[in-house]
């Protein structure tokens, strides 16, 4: 599975075809578990590691791979599993989340699948593992949990979420809070919502967020049938890429497609980073492609639209 990444006009196909690749793994027993091929760069087996004093108690070492040295994340330990064998089959996960490079460790890596968003749905209310799931679904009929990353990323390497103070523009702070302007957010993880939550209020603007793309053109669609002026009401969409039921990239095409939402300001917000980034944004039309947890330039992109939708 070495180089099933290597090309981006093979990744970029499913974009906008409301469907998604899982790489399918286990983690020592036999619940399958998964994450979205976007963000896998390698598997590799299981590596010597070295120890990082002073380091989460999940992160069991540093190891090189591809002239870098990447931590390596016990993925079990994390979202609170039972533990890997130490003497059963072991492999590192490599990943690129948010313009860094981490590595997981799991057990068994079995393949990758091809799904449609529709047959992933959110976690049951209530779930064990609930916490660190962010959907759910079936292969094969045996449930396969999908792992809220960005979470766990969180929880083990915490980022800073704060908006500097230089880059916030008072007089906008200002007028934004003087129309009671909001911004609307497609985003099916608890943790992200919370980010941009933080950063919107930093910079006077309310927060609409639903769970996942059906549920904002829905919500889009709704207004307009009854004739609510909708981009007086909504500065802005921001939308994940990766969501149940509806991904990102879908939803920016309807919404490019609908005659009264096709002008409305969309931001994909996403963990996906590098030059696969160009490629998004060209392809389904979003006005502005942001990496999650990068409080400042989420700040300044939503700044810009601020402008922009106060002289226009």
């Amino acid at each position: 599975m070495s180089h099933f990444l290597t090309n981006v006009d093979q990744r970029t196909r499913l974009v906008g075809e409301n469907r998604l690749e899982l790489l399918l793994f286990r983690l020592g027993g036999f619940q399958l578990f998964a994450i979205n091929v976007f963000k896998v760069q390698e598997v590799i087996k299981m590596t010597r590691l070295r120890p990082v004093p002073h380091s989460h108690g999940q992160v069991v070492g540093v190891t090189q791979w591809r002239g870098q040295t990447i931590p390596v994340i016990d993925l079990a330990s994390a979202i609170g599993a039972k533990p890997i064998d130490p003497n059963a089959e072991r492999n590192l996960i490599v990943t690129e989340y948010n313009r860094s490079v981490q590595a997981f460790m799991t057990g068994p890596v079995e393949r990758i699948v091809n799904l449609n968003w529709e047959s992933v749905l959110p976690p049951p209310k209530g779930a064990g593992r609930r916490h660190f799931l962010t959907a759910i679904t079936r292969v094969d009929d045996r449930l396969v949990e999908i792992l809220d990353v960005e979470r766990v990323l969180a929880e083990t390497m915490p980022l800073n979420i704060a908006v500097s103070e230089a880059t916030v523009e008072t007089a906008l702070v200002e007028q934004a809070r003087e129309r009671g302007l909001k911004v609307l957010l497609a985003e099916d993880s608890a943790t992200a919502v919370g980010q941009v939550r933080e950063t919107l209020s930093e910079l006077g603007l309310g927060l609409i967020a639903v769970q996942d793309g059906l549920k904002a053109l829905q919500l889009l669609e709704r207004w307009v049938a009854e004739g609510k002026p909708v981009s007086e009401q909504v500065l802005m969409m921001i939308t994940d890429a990766e969501m149940p039921e509806m991904d990102g990239y879908r939803l920016t095409t309807e919404i490019r497609n609908h005659p009264s939402l096709r002008d409305m300001y969309v931001v994909m917000h996403t963990s996906l980073s590098g030059n696969f980034n160009r490629a998004l944004v060209d392809k389904v039309g979003c006005d502005a492609f942001l990496s999650k947890f990068s409080p400042d330039e989420l700040a300044g992109v939503v700044q810009r639209r601020l402008r922009q939708f106060l002289t226009g």
